[in-house]
C-alpha cells in the first residue's frame, strides 16, 4: 500500500466532512498480557486504513481546509534508549516524510496543542465509546474551550460518530486492497491444503493447527486473523471452538476455520474433512449438501442483488436436503417459513470482510437489505451442525459438523473467489489426502 492510496482516503473522508470540522482518531495501544508481557502491538483498523502508521501512542487528526495542511499526526519522540530495546521509533521529524502527512508533533504536547484546532470548529468527528480513557481526554480538551467561551472562544457544537463515514469507505476496496486480500487468501489456502496433507489418527488438533500456523509464516504472513478454530468430531459442532486439544480419531471429521492477515487484512477460510482422508456415507450426504448450498450462494454474489440473496440461496438448498434425509419433516416452505432449519443452521451465511474479519460496514440500508456492488468483500460459509446431544435423530448423524467458507469478492459483473486454491469437492478431498499418505 502507497502513501498515495492513505493520502487519498484522508481526502475522501475530508471531503465527506467538509470545512469547519475536525476528525479525531487515536491509534491502538499496547495491551498487557500477564505482569511485564505485552501482546504484540496490532494497529486499529480504523488508524491503519488512515495513515498505515503502525506505532501506538498516535493519534490522528483531520481538520478540512486547514491553511498549513489538512492531515496532523502526534505521535512518540525518539528515544534511542528505548529503541534499543523496541526498536525504531519514527519521531514527529521524520514521521511527515515517511507517512506523507502534512504536519507532525510530540504526543506528550497533545494538551496543549490540540484544544486550540478544535477551538473554531463546528463538528467533531469522533468515535465515543471504544476507548474511555481518551473520551475522558477529549471531553476535557472540549471543557477546556468551554471555559474560554466569555473570551470569544468557539467550542464545537455537535459530535459526529467518525465510524459512518469512515466505515462506509472502508467497506468498498481498492485493487490494492484486494490484491493485499488475494495474498492472505491464497496464504491461508495453502495452510489448510498442510491440514489435509499431514492429517492422521493419533494426532491431536493442535498439531494441525501448528501445521497451519507454520504454513502461514513460511509464506509470509507473521499473524492468524483470528484464534484457529480445529475442531475434530463432536467438537466441529461448537460453532467457536479454539481448545484445539483433542485427539483426531478415525471416523470423525475435522472442521477447520482459520485465516491470515497480510497488511492487516485478514482471510477467512474454513475447510471440513474426514482424518481417515474417506468420507462415511452419512457424512459425505451431508457434505455435499453444504458444498451444493455454498455454491449456490456464491451464484448469487454478484451486483444488483442484495446482502440477504446469497443467504437466502443457502437456506433452501439447506433445508431440502435436511427433509430429504429425513432430518426435517414438513415442506420446505414450512421449514423457512417456521425456521425449523436453525436446529442444525443456526449461523448467518457470510459477512464482511477486509482489515477486520468481520468487517465494518452497513448490511442494511434505510431498513433494506443492501445492494451488492463492485469492490465488496464477503465470507460465504454455510453449515450443518447435528450436535451430539441430539437424542431426537439417528444416532449415525451425531456429531457431524460441518461447514464450508470462501472469501468472495464483487467484481464489475459478477464474482471472484479468492480462497479457491483449497480444495472443497469430496473428490478433491479425498485424492488430496490418499496422495499425503502414499
Amino acid at each position: 500500500m502507497t502513501n498515495k492510496e492513505f493520502a487519498l482516503r484522508r481526502s475522501y473522508l475530508a471531503e465527506q466532512m467538509g470545512e469547519g470540522t475536525i476528525a479525531i482518531l487515536p491509534s491502538s495501544s499496547v495491551k498487557n498480557r500477564n505482569r511485564d508481557v505485552d501482546h504484540h502491538f496490532r494497529q486499529d483498523s480504523d488508524f491503519h486504513y488512515l495513515t498505515g502508521f503502525n506505532e501506538p501512542e498516535s493519534v490522528l487528526v483531520i481538520i478540512p481546509g486547514r491553511k498549513y495542511g489538512e492531515t496532523i499526526l502526534f505521535c512518540r519522540e525518539r528515544d534511542p534508549s528505548k529503541e534499543m530495546w523496541d526498536g525504531f521509533i519514527a519521531g514527529p521529524d521524520r514521521v511527515t516524510d515517511i507517512l506523507g502527512v502534512d504536519d507532525a508533533f510530540p504526543i506528550g504536547d497533545i494538551d496543549d496543542i490540540l484544544p486550540g484546532m478544535i477551538e473554531g470548529t463546528d463538528k467533531v468527528y469522533y468515535s465515543m465509546g471504544l476507548d474511555a480513557q481518551f473520551d475522558s481526554q477529549v471531553m476535557e480538551w472540549i471543557n477546556v474551550i468551554r471555559s474560554k467561551v466569555r473570551s470569544g472562544a468557539h467550542p464545537p457544537g455537535e459530535f459526529v460518530a467518525l465510524e459512518h463515514a469512515l466505515h462506509e469507505l472502508r467497506l468498498f476496496k481498492s485493487a490494492a486492497e484486494i490484491k493485499n486480500m488475494e495474498r492472505s487468501a491464497e496464504i491461508a489456502a495453502q495452510g489448510h491444503i498442510k491440514a489435509m496433507e499431514v492429517c492422521r489418527a493419533g494426532l491431536f488438533e493442535y498439531h494441525l493447527e501448528s501445521s497451519i500456523i507454520h504454513s502461514f509464516m513460511n509464506a509470509g504472513s507473521r499473524f492468524v486473523a483470528y484464534p484457529s478454530i480445529v475442531g475434530s468430531g463432536d467438537n466441529g459442532c461448537t460453532l467457536h471452538y479454539i481448545d484445539n486439544h483433542s485427539e483426531l480419531k478415525n471416523g470423525d471429521l475435522v472442521l477447520i476455520d482459520a485465516g491470515c492477515e497480510v497488511e492487516c487484512y485478514a482471510s477467512d477460510i474454513t475447510r471440513t474433512f474426514p482424518v481417515s482422508g474417506k468420507f462415511s456415507k452419512e457424512q459425505a450426504a451431508l457434505y455435499q449438501i453444504v458444498l451444493d448450498a455454498q455454491l449456490a450462494a456464491i451464484a448469487e454474489v454478484k451486483p444488483g442483488n442484495h446482502w440477504n440473496h446469497p443467504h437466502e440461496a443457502a437456506v433452501k438448498i439447506i433445508a431440502n436436503g435436511l427433509i430429504e434425509l429425513g432430518l426435517l419433516s414438513g415442506s420446505l416452505e414450512d421449514a423457512i417459513k417456521n425456521e425449523t432449519y436453525k436446529k442444525f443452521y443456526m449461523h448467518r451465511t457470510g459477512h464482511w470482510l477486509g482489515l477486520d474479519v468481520h468487517d465494518v460496514g452497513e448490511y442494511k440500508v434505510d431498513g433494506e437489505w443492501r445492494l451488492l456492488e463492485s469492490g465488496m468483500v464477503l465470507t460465504v460459509e454455510p453449515g450443518i451442525y447435528i450436535s451430539p446431544t441430539c437424542t431426537d435423530v439417528p444416532k449415525k448423524w451425531r456429531g457431524i459438523g460441518i461447514r464450508i467458507e470462501d472469501d468472495v469478492v464483487v467484481t464489475k459483473t459478477s464474482n471472484k473467489v479468492l480462497s479457491k486454491s483449497a480444495p472443497k469437492t469430496i473428490d478433491e478431498i479425498e485424492s488430496l489426502m490418499a496422495r499425503s499418505c502414499k
